[in-house]
């Protein structure tokens, strides 16, 4: 049920709090878009920054404002299983479509504790549950012979949202799981790839400042168009790439700030991007075409 392109949201900030006013003009941008779905609480919603208090409203709150008219996939991983079960239950009540739950990090499980761990969670609500491989941020990489394993288990694994950067691992998922779960990229800059070996579709930083724009290379090759899929991938590559020249959600911040939708506050450790390197970010909206304030 997962296919095509979902926006992982940034959160944003203002004066240390949560910015409800920016946030909905955010959303409504995403909607009228043609976005297929906002992901609320994920990595580029700094979630780990936030208060459980905080991270509940908030999924309540982007619930509210897209009122059905998208999906609404929340994030509600965390490195205690736990607690990864209370963030998932309380999405679930607050009428969520789906959560994306991330490897647990910092702790670097073995193989059967990844799979243990998702089991619960998935368990523990009835919504469908999208895993997160991020090896880069959470130490430890979900095995395509694992995740099929895990889907033995329960039934309400719907996809994968695979940030390891390894195709020929996300080749050997499809292979080892075929059409039991769907392939999204984690990478924006590896959409194209992905889309060619099977993929779904894209879980999208980018897609925070040009949703429309990033769902076109997925439209484009669903409709057998590939030509002008490839054209409009390298067309957005330079800015796929601006968007890492720090760490994630640094620079996209700092582009929806320049494009006048928030502040480009974070909350510590995270901290906004240098002159530099904003300059570049910049240098890269206006070559593509992005109205700045």
């Amino acid at each position: 049920m997962f296919k095509g392109m979902y926006t992982a949201i940034i959160t944003p900030f203002r004066d240390g709090k949560i910015d409800y006013s920016s946030l909905e003009k955010i959303i409504e941008m995403q909607v009228k878009s043609g976005v297929d779905g906002i992901i609320p609480m994920g990595t580029t919603g700094e979630s780990p920054t936030v208060s459980f208090d905080e991270h509940k409203q908030f999924v309540k709150k982007v619930v509210q404002i897209v009122n059905k008219r998208v999906m609404v996939i929340a994030g509600t991983g965390a490195n205690a299983t736990e607690e990864a079960i209370c963030l998932s239950k309380s999405a679930e009540d607050a009428g969520v479509d789906g959560i994306l739950s991330v490897n647990p990090y910092y702790n670097k499980p073995t193989q059967m504790g990844l799979i243990l761990h998702f089991e619960h969670v998935a368990k523990s609500v009835k919504v469908p549950v999208i895993l997160y491989n991020i090896p880069g941020r959470t130490g430890v990489n979900f095995k395509p012979e694992s995740v099929k394993e895990l889907l033995n288990r329960v039934g309400n694994i719907a996809a994968m949202k695979e940030a390891s950067g390894d195709i020929a691992q996300m080749m050997n998922l499809i292979e080892l799981c075929g059409e039991r779960i769907a392939l999204l990229s984690g990478d924006d800059n590896l959409l194209l790839p992905v889309l060619s070996i099977g993929g779904a579709g894209v879980i999208s930083v980018l897609g925070n400042i040009l949703p429309a724009d990033v769902k076109k290379v997925i439209t484009f090759y669903n409709e057998g168009r590939i030509t002008e899929s490839r054209e409009q991938f390298y067309r957005l590559l330079p800015l796929c790439r601006a968007m890492f020249l720090e760490t994630n959600p640094i620079p996209v911040k700092a582009a929806m700030e320049m494009a006048g939708y928030c502040t480009s506050e974070m909350r510590l450790p995270m901290t906004p991007l240098g002159k530099e390197l904003r300059e570049v970010v910049r240098s890269e909206l206006r070559a593509y075409g992005v109205k700045l304030k």
